[in-house]
């Protein structure tokens, strides 16, 4: 009998968070700060509006493009926020979360041997994403002392005649890294030059603190043309559950990742999308409330790995830590293997996220103070014990 599967698939990695998960999940003693998602429930007029969806018998297929009234809303929403303007009817597209976006995003641009670049350390879909569409990842490692962003230099040193897209992530899953405008600015500037196409994942855009606001590389002279805004409810609003997403992207783009939205998926959850009507237009005072919240965990966590001893820069988006445990001299999947087995303690280890990510961890603060005031205690007992073997 032949091998039924495709090699492609096959050479293609599992998820490294979703091993340690899954492992978690059978250990009810256990504490997890491994999962990227809200412990927020989803705010109640979101619900409620869901709710009343079904009472009303809306349950049919929306358009492919999904109902216009909420990429209506979509569109008002970054002209408010970001001052970019987008056309709900041709330039806006309701997807199954941000992760259909990336996947049909670059399934309608990428040819054969077209280069996409890749900042590491990332979101783990964007190279398995890559090679499903044929293309190929050409990652750029961020450093540490640049506080993972991406500068003009390692850009530039990545491009080749095949370059097409360069996908751009921040707020960052893994490591809390944001660019700012002025950080943003001569990298649009590269983009225009050599004539690359920027995928621009800002599913953690309202998750950004202190003074610094999101910026979307959209938003420069002549990048609308060329960018492709993934964004989604999942984490602004704790809907991660919901797979409710959008992309809004120029229109000769928007057509074609409507093309394979529409033979793979049909249309985003229709009830889904009625709740994120009243998400958009009602639910910025949600945000801020868990903003704040996510804000103090932060610090709390912050303060800890300094007491520690445990180098951590100041991530200023997402919910996540990137911590450096190189002192210890074992590998990130060693180390969180460990903590998980002495500890009861899931972290995910960095080369989750990119080979770049070794020496490094990420650990989620979507978790309540009396959760992670625990999980300090046993990090804290646990690196006390690899300083102790180390010296011995």
């Amino acid at each position: 009998m032949r091998n039924p599967l495709s090699k492609t698939i096959q050479d293609i990695k599992p998820s490294g968070i979703r091993k340690f998960f899954d492992i978690v999940s059978e250990m009810p003693e256990a504490i997890s700060l491994g999962v990227g998602e809200p412990d927020f429930d989803t705010p109640w007029h979101i619900r409620e509006e869901g709710i009343y969806s079904l009472e009303k018998g809306r349950t049919f297929y929306t358009s492919n493009s999904g109902l216009i009234e909420l990429r209506e809303e979509i569109c008002k929403w970054y002209k408010r926020k970001y001052d970019v303007d987008y056309d709900y009817k041709k330039e806006a597209l309701l997807t199954v979360g941000g992760s259909e976006g990336i996947d049909v995003a670059l399934r309608a641009m990428l040819d054969p041997g077209d280069e996409v670049i890749i900042p590491q350390p990332c979101y783990v879909s964007y190279v398995p994403c890559v090679e499903l569409a044929g293309g190929v990842p050409v990652t750029i490692e961020l450093k540490n002392e640049n506080e993972f962003r991406l500068t003009p230099k390692e850009l530039l040193d990545a491009i080749t005649d095949k370059t097409k897209i360069l996908v751009l992530a921040f707020p960052s899953n893994p490591t809390g890294a944001i660019m700012t405008k002025e950080d943003l600015a001569p990298i649009a500037e590269i983009c225009k030059e050599k004539d690359i196409f920027v995928i621009s994942d800002e599913i953690y855009s309202e998750l950004t603190y202190g003074e610094e606001k999101h910026c979307t590389i959209g938003s420069f002279p002549g990048m609308k043309e060329r960018t492709i805004i993934i964004n989604g409810f999942s984490k602004a609003y704790a809907m991660t559950g919901w797979r409710l997403g959008y992309a809004l992207a120029p229109q000769i783009i928007a057509e074609q990742m409507t093309k394979v939205h529409q033979f793979a998926i049909m249309c985003a959850p229709t009830t889904s999308q009625y709740a994120a009507i009243s998400a958009i237009k009602e639910g910025d005072k949600d945000i801020e409330m868990m903003k704040e919240s996510y804000d103090k965990r932060r610090h709390f966590l912050l303060k800890q790995f300094e007491e520690m001893g445990l180098p951590c820069f100041e991530p200023k988006g997402a919910f996540y830590m990137f911590p450096c445990i190189k002192e210890f001299g074992i590998t990130s999947d060693e180390f969180a293997t460990r903590l998980l087995q002495e500890e009861k303690l899931a972290v995910v280890p960095g080369t989750a996220f990119g080979d770049c990510g070794e020496g490094f961890l990420r650990i989620s603060y979507a978790y309540s103070l009396d959760e992670l005031r625990e999980a300090m205690g046993r990090i804290k007992r646990f690196i006390t014990k690899l300083r102790e073997e180390k010296n011995a």
